[in-house]
């Protein structure tokens, strides 16, 4: 008689694909790198920052990712696709479809919001337009980006070879407000800052940027005929003024070109008061907010809807109401609506209002401008419509997804990050918080240092093995920053009084000045409400908010900073010539790539090829001006310098320059000594481009300094060296105000204001004024608990021995 025996089954080959292969990644700064990914699995990518961690991970894997995924639609939606080149590496194996939730911030067209970013208001007008009463209309007519328009007229149809005209009527009900057209405020511009009345127009009375009588706009008024250009604006008729300002766009020949000429004041409200005012240049920035006062809708009080819209309502609440309710209390109210004939509608609703709140964005509201929120709130918006998903074997790609958060809030974010691996999804996340990091299977540690020093896999394993690594994060893992056992005195302080700004109830608060404040509480406690919207913006006050840079492959650290005015002027001055010859974007610009240093080839649907330029070998200049030299090097072997070398070059010799060596030094200071000085900024790490901006305000002339969360992005080690440059610029005699969550920057502080308790209605006032180890012994607050933690204190106040590397 036969026996059974037991055998294990044969694996099947599909169950091999375990593993994401990457071999030879030479992506920007990567050195020829290969690392094998477990799949399932959550795996966390460190190392300072610049070390290689974006390039690797987003520009490596995740775009590669999506490139294929691309290439599966047909040739014409990928006309409409944004075309991607496959990234530079030799092997990519295992790759399952990417989804991204980067901390690019969301787009800040004056019409987004939160909940026309999410699903959220979409299902709010389908919800009024259902059980609204009265009834006005479809879900558009709840809209505020749809205008109310009407029209009648004949139209021809042929029908059976006969043609016939028939009249015809539509009309479109939308719920835009008409006075504001949606935006919730109304803008009222002062003349005085518009012309000069003691001035012609010959003269240059119009003060408005690019308005030249010398170009074209000279050219289209002279024609016009409807004033006297040599004639005092003072003088003007009421008609000729009425002219030149309010005119509506009106056709006219001049010099026999057709040409249209339109009213000064409806020209700049659509060239600048219709965009973005953080998008504009910087000298027309300034103008508008010289020139023109904004000021709440008095037709729809900023709710942006008609008043047929705000008449509609669902029990006492209209949907402007709804919008403007912290999202925790709407996601009450849509839960205690029960009708059974939307309630497929109520239960997503409520699902996704649900997820802000399970996020930590509960605090929100659904009317909040999306340009509003910070990197780190923009990121967890983006993580919404995926907490819900039955997607499975996905790799979820995060950059640093604890950023902007509390100590209390990143415990909820590791159990999302967790329960995304848990249902059998690869997680992928750049994070510098051990906080995060010790839930890792996995991790990967690239470096030892950033740009030309990093992109090198210095670490493969488990986080216990990392900790006894001998790596840069290894070694600084465990570091605490110790509470100092003196703090400076104050000479004097900021008076705070009532202030009431978004969700603050009243607050009055001294802020000491010449010491390093720290102002710290959980995400939505009111901490931007009060500094940026208290602190009074102007003489004096340099203040550095988290706004991304702006710049494109053009730009680079020279050119952001100001580096290459003088750079250029010592270049003219030592060779005799122009300095426009030593700007790429100028005269000395490669005539074959115009400076860029490739030429690029679009290829349509697919990815634009870009090749280095044969005829200045990247260099972007014309040979004749690589022959000028300054200190023996000529102008692109200077910009090929990093910054700690570039230092050194200007700052003492024959190229010598004060200026330059005073900004390369401040870009030192900030810990970016390892960036080539003409690096296009579009290859700059998050972190990287929050210290230059840093180094850029540090030359301004101010008393007092706010910075809005500067630790963003930094590697453990490098919170020490931001630690320091705070505390030198204290010691200058600055007064130092910090919006942060680090807790080794609460530690350093001389002094701490924490606001709370809680987030949105449930914050806005101050639970602690007082020192650090005033705050650690009281812990009466979540951020004096986490503190206590991090710095090892017992039960009665003291602290442990630091564990921080020397």
């Amino acid at each position: 008689m036969a026996t059974r025996t037991n055998r294990s089954p044969a694996r099947h080959d599909a169950d091999s694909h375990d593993l994401i292969r990457v071999h030879g990644a030479r992506v920007n700064n990567l050195k020829d790198i290969s690392v094998e990914l477990p799949k399932r699995r959550l795996t966390v990518f460190t190392g300072v920052s610049g070390s290689g961690k974006s390039s690797l991970v987003f520009s490596t894997i995740a775009a590669e990712s999506q490139r294929l995924i691309n290439e599966t639609y047909s040739a014409f939606v990928q006309g409409f696709m944004p075309s991607l080149a496959r990234p530079e590496v030799d092997v990519l194996e295992g790759l399952t479809t990417a989804i991204i939730v980067d901390q690019e911030r969301m787009g800040s067209d004056p019409r987004s919001t939160v909940g026309t970013a999410t699903d959220a208001n979409a299902m709010l007008r389908i919800l009024f337009s259902r059980l609204g009463k009265p009834h006005i209309g479809s879900p558009q007519a709840y809209s505020f980006n749809v205008a109310s328009i009407s029209g009648a007229g004949a139209v021809t149809i042929e029908r059976g070879g006969t043609q016939t005209r028939e009249r015809r009527s539509f009309s479109i009900t939308g719920g835009m407000c008409p006075r504001c057209e949606g935006r919730g405020a109304v803008s009222d511009i002062d003349l005085t800052q518009i012309y000069d009345e003691n001035k012609t127009l010959n003269e240059g009375a119009l003060t408005v940027p690019g308005y030249s009588m010398e170009g074209w706009f000279g050219r289209i008024f002279s024609g016009s005929g409807y004033f006297n250009m040599d004639k005092p604006i003072k003088k003007f008729t009421k008609r000729e003024l009425n002219d030149l300002l309010y005119k509506e766009p009106t056709k006219i020949k001049v010099d026999g070109i057709n040409l249209t000429y339109e009213g000064v004041i409806p020209k700049i409200r659509k060239s600048m008061l219709s965009k973005d005012v953080d998008s504009l240049q910087s000298h027309v920035r300034a103008f508008v907010e010289r020139a023109v006062t904004f000021q709440t809708c008095p037709e729809c009080d900023g709710t942006r809807l008609s008043e047929a819209a705000r008449s509609s309502k669902i029990g006492k609440v209209n949907i402007a109401d709804a919008c403007a309710m912290q999202i925790s209390d709407l996601a009450e109210w849509v839960g205690g609506l029960k009708e059974p004939s939307v309630a497929p509608l109520l239960e997503s609703l409520r699902h996704t209002l649900d997820s802000f709140v399970e996020i930590g964005l509960g605090y929100l509201s659904l009317d909040r401008p999306s340009g509003t929120l910070s990197g780190g709130e923009s990121q967890r918006v983006k993580m919404i419509r995926h907490l819900g998903s039955s997607l499975t074997d996905v790799t979820y790609v995060f950059d640093e997804p604890t950023a902007g958060l509390h100590p209390h809030d990143i415990q909820r974010m590791n159990e999302l990050l967790l329960r995304l691996r848990d249902k059998g999804n690869t997680v992928l996340v750049v994070e510098h918080k051990p906080e995060t990091i010790v839930i890792a299977d996995h991790v990967v540690d690239l470096g030892p240092g950033a740009g030309s020093g990093g992109g090198t896999v210095c670490f493969e394993g488990t986080v216990e093995k990392l900790r006894t690594s001998g790596t840069i994060t290894g070694r600084h893992f465990d570091d605490r920053t110790v509470v100092k056992d003196a703090v400076r005195k104050p000479n004097g302080a900021l008076k705070i009084r009532g202030a009431k700004a978004n969700n603050l109830r009243n607050v009055n608060v001294d802020i000491p000045l010449g010491v390093l404040v720290v102002v710290t509480g959980v995400a939505g406690s009111g901490k931007s409400s009060l500094v940026h919207g208290s602190v009074p913006a102007g003489e004096g006050v340099v203040s550095i908010d988290q706004s991304a840079i702006r710049g494109s492959r053009r730009s680079n650290p020279a050119t952001y900073t100001g580096l290459l005015e003088p750079i250029r002027k010592a270049f003219a001055k030592a060779n005799g010539v122009k300095p426009a010859l030593f700007s790429s974007n100028s005269e000395g610009a490669c005539p074959t790539c115009n400076g860029a240093g490739v030429v690029y080839t679009d290829l349509g649907m697919m990815a634009g090829v870009a090749n280095l330029c044969e005829e200045c070998e990247g260099k972007r200049f014309q040979a004749a001006v690589l022959d000028y030299k300054l200190g023996g090097r000529d102008i692109s072997e200077v910009l090929a310098m990093p910054v700690a070398e570039a230092e050194e070059f200007f700052g003492a010799g024959e190229a010598a320059i004060p200026a330059a060596h005073a900004i390369l030094r401040r870009l030192a200071d900030v810990g970016l000594g390892y960036l080539t000085i003409g690096q296009p900024l579009t290859t700059l790490s998050g972190g990287e481009r929050q210290r230059l901006k840093l180094a850029t305000h540090m030359a301004d002339k101010g008393g007092i300094y706010v910075l809005d969360e500067p630790t963003t992005g930094l590697h453990l080690a490098d919170v020490e060296q931001l630690l320091a440059l705070l505390d030198r610029l204290v010691d200058s005699g600055k007064s130092v105000i910090v919006v942060e969550h680090h807790q080794a920057v609460m530690a350093h502080a001389d002094w701490i204001i924490d606001l709370g308790p809680g987030a949105g209605h449930d914050g806005g006032t101050i639970v602690f004024e007082g020192t650090p180890a005033d705050l650690i012994a009281a812990r009466s607050t979540l951020t004096g608990q986490h503190l206590a933690t991090y710095v090892g204190a017992t039960p009665n106040g003291k602290r442990k021995t630091s564990t921080r590397s020397k």
